[in-house]
């Protein structure tokens, strides 16, 4: 069984999307378990609720301290925990530019709108005042930007007939804990997802001047150099030849440096069936923690090893300075 994604929650009060999370967690299969649970208040309801289901907690007052201490002392109860992701559930607080940013694509929060409306506050309140026909919940990455990230999931609740802003959210409440975790649990593992992963590879290879995507072998390949002379840089290979990696097949400068990289780096590389002959080596995708910037920096490398003189004339003209 594949090893559990470690989450942290970050609450202010009840924690009821905590507890959801917490409870979802424990059904058969759930890819993430909660491993923390940290508030800005000691008072917070949701504190005794975790220390009941015997999650380890944390707290810690924001009042008289700046708001990069306080971020500091939560991220180190975080990492501490071991957690590998952090979740915001009712944490009430804006957090340090760079607590976000060290965190950049592994820190969750809910909000009660369909973004990209109404972000901040108010949310019920203003799409009533709106006359829209729904509101909603959306699960969206952390920003430094308030409720800008990439938005991952939403359901939409309609907005009845002499609705308040305390009945609408009491409704939307419910669809909040149902999204949340599965939300979550789909984000979590999308590292194992061969699909997720091939949208990434993709994104970053059609990035490349000139660069096609066509199929070779079964496989989504990428080619630069035209219809006729063009050759292939990349492949996509989901369990090739029956190995268990999702990779990313680029071409190394020799077969020294592939033995080399395999033997060194076991858990990052592996030597490709057929492609390795030919200097080939698999970059295993289908792991926690993929630096993506060194896939494009592979992507790139390879990309250029076949790219026509005309296209990579510039960029090493550029590199020279």
């Amino acid at each position: 069984m594949a090893e559990k994604a470690r989450i942290a929650v970050l609450i202010s009060g009840a924690g009821t999307n905590m507890a959801a999370l917490v409870y979802a967690s424990r059904i058969a299969g759930c890819p993430y378990e909660v491993v923390l649970v940290a508030s800005n208040d000691p008072a917070a309801a949701g504190l005794a609720f975790a220390a009941a289901e015997g999650i380890a907690t944390f707290a810690l007052p924001h009042k008289g301290r700046t708001r990069e201490d306080h971020d500091a002392a939560m991220e180190a109860a975080v990492l501490e925990a071991g957690a590998a992701y952090i979740v915001l559930a009712g944490y009430m607080r804006i957090l340090s530019d760079g607590f976000v940013e060290r965190w950049a694509g592994r820190m969750l929060n809910i909000h009660p709108s369909l973004l990209p409306r109404y972000k901040g506050l108010d949310t019920h309140a203003r799409a009533i005042a709106a006359g829209d026909s729904h509101a909603g919940t959306s699960v969206h990455l952390v920003t430094p930007e308030l409720d800008a990230g990439e938005v991952l999931a939403q359901i939409a609740v309609p907005i009845a007939p002499g609705d308040t802003p305390e009945s609408l959210a009491e409704r939307v409440k419910l669809a909040e804990h149902q999204l949340y975790p599965r939300a979550v649990a789909d984000y979590v593992s999308r590292w194992r997802d061969p699909a997720a992963l091939l949208a990434r590879v993709r994104a970053l290879a059609l990035a490349l001047p000139e660069t096609e995507e066509r199929e070779s072998h079964g496989s989504p390949g990428f080619r630069v150099g035209g219809e006729k002379a063009g050759r292939f840089f990349a492949y996509f290979a989901d369990q090739h030849h029956g190995t268990p990696h999702i990779s990313l097949l680029a071409r190394t400068g020799s077969m020294d440096e592939l033995l080399n990289l395999v033997e060194s780096q076991p858990e990052v590389y592996h030597k490709p069936a057929y492609y390795g002959a030919s200097g080939w080596v698999g970059i295993i995708l289908n792991r926690p923690g993929v630096d993506w910037d060194e896939v494009a920096e592979w992507l790139a490398r390879s990309w250029r090893a076949v790219a026509p003189k005309r296209l990579t004339r510039l960029i090493d003209a550029a590199d020279a300075f």
